[in-house]
């Protein structure tokens, strides 16, 4: 205890840690007699499912981030690094700042909303040369990649090196693979008028999925819907088809195919966070076995949710599925137990059955299952529009977002290229002092 009140730590601010304080948040507010502290690497919450829009230019950089310490006035925030885990002593190792000053925080209660990282699956090359899809740098980076792309191709001296450039793979026939290959299609084909020595019918979009038909999540029909239209918008799509290896500029696929690009997306796999690998509590496949209350069996006040969780459902017998729709409800019951366990009273059982399913497809198009109810088009493109606005936090960005999308109508797709990194002229330069006589 400090001060007499139970110490709460939560580990990671994505969906599930971030609903976690922010139930935390409500309960402090109200008087709750609690220290809850969130720890994450960032100092804003991601709002995922937006990110493919940001990579095309849809929108601007920072209106799918909220600041944190804008979100959460009673939590604690600690913006720094998770380095350890003791779960025998109670503690969690942490660092932040230039130097890596290193702390520890002591716990009564533990949420481990850790997420998940990109598996690269040994392929050769892979990790070294793929662009991801999981933070916001990520995209930043693949827009500013497209875009130099774009402007190298279009010099004559770029004549020769114009087929690796204007080539574009991503691998992952789910939901952030056929978001991010509608998104860059849709922004290569609008931007690529701009380029006076480019044609349209030089650009190749390519989707590698593994399954027979994309997005199977969304069932059969849908996916062959979807997989329709973008072959209509098109993107040439590889089915049954995997990425084998990858060799400076080439990418060689399962069925025998080298395709020459320095553009690959991998989408097509994750894993539980590596900081689970160093727990002693039981773990199938690399993420934490928890109860139906989220609780790690064994280790009395550890909670476990999210990517980095298997959490049993009561209606299938199974497992439910790592999705931001999942992860923020469990962050909630999560944090609601640990309140209920602090005062004594009654846990929950997470339950809960997905509501729907929605993703954009490109040209204003896009594939939903609600409730069970199949829609496509024009009409399944504007619920996901409509949903996520909604559920985007904080009125600001959702102000900021509208007004993208409002404004993406009416001009043209924004094709600056942001520099990074710090020109060496503007390097502080070592000078030698004068030698004494």
């Amino acid at each position: 205890m400090s001060n007499g009140k139970p110490r709460v730590v939560i580990l990671g601010g994505g969906f599930g840690g971030m609903y976690a304080a922010l139930e935390f948040e409500r309960a402090l507010a109200r008087g709750a007699a609690l220290d809850v502290t969130l720890v994450n690497h960032d100092n804003f919450f991601l709002f995922t499912p937006m990110l493919h829009e940001v990579a095309a230019s849809d929108l601007d950089i920072t209106n799918i981030v909220s600041p944190i310490r804008k979100l959460l006035r009673w939590v604690t925030f600690f913006h720094g690094e998770i380095e350890a885990i003791d779960l025998v002593h109670k503690r969690v190792g942490v660092s932040h700042g230039h130097e890596q000053h290193c702390h520890s925080l002591p716990y009564d209660h533990l949420v481990l909303a850790l997420g998940s990282t990109t598996n690269f699956f040994g392929i050769p090359g892979l990790a070294q040369r793929a662009f991801t899809m999981k933070s916001l740098s990520d995209a930043i980076m693949l827009r500013n990649h497209l875009i130099a792309n774009l402007e190298e191709a279009d010099f004559e001296c770029g004549a020769s090196l114009r087929t690796g450039l204007l080539n574009f793979i991503v691998a992952g026939g789910g939901f952030a693979g056929v978001e991010t290959i509608a998104a860059m299609n849709d922004f290569l084909r609008e931007a690529i008028r701009f380029f006076p020595h480019l044609r349209e019918d030089r650009l190749r979009v390519i989707l590698v999925s593994a399954g027979a038909i994309i997005l199977p999540e969304l069932g059969e029909k849908l996916g062959t819907y979807a997989q329709r239209k973008l072959a209509e918008q098109q993107v040439e799509i590889r089915s049954n088809c995997k990425v084998t290896a990858v060799k400076d500029q080439d990418v060689t696929l399962s069925d025998g195919t080298t395709i020459t690009t320095n553009t690959l997306v991998w989408t097509a796999g994750i894993s539980p966070h590596a900081l689970l690998d160093t727990l002693p509590c039981p773990k199938e496949k690399g993420r934490v076995l928890v109860n139906e209350y989220l609780e790690v069996p064994g280790w009395s006040g550890v909670w476990a949710l999210g990517d980095c969780a298997l959490v049993p459902d009561r209606q299938t017998g199974g497992f439910h599925p790592p999705t931001a729709q999942h992860a923020l409800r469990e962050g909630r019951i999560a944090a609601q137990n640990v309140l209920a366990t602090v005062r004594k009273g009654w846990k929950k059982p997470f339950v809960y059955s997905t509501i729907g399913l929605l993703a954009p497809i490109g040209k204003r198009t896009g594939v939903a299952n609600i409730l069970g109810v199949n829609f496509s088009g024009f009409l399944a493109w504007w619920l996901w529009r409509t949903i996520y606005l909604l559920k985007l936090p904080r009125f600001e960005k959702k102000v900021l977002v509208a007004l993208d999308w409002t404004l993406d109508v009416l001009f043209s797709k924004d094709l600056v290229h942001f520099r990074t990194a710090r020109p060496p002229s503007l390097l502080p330069v070592k000078q030698e002092l004068p030698k004494s006589t």
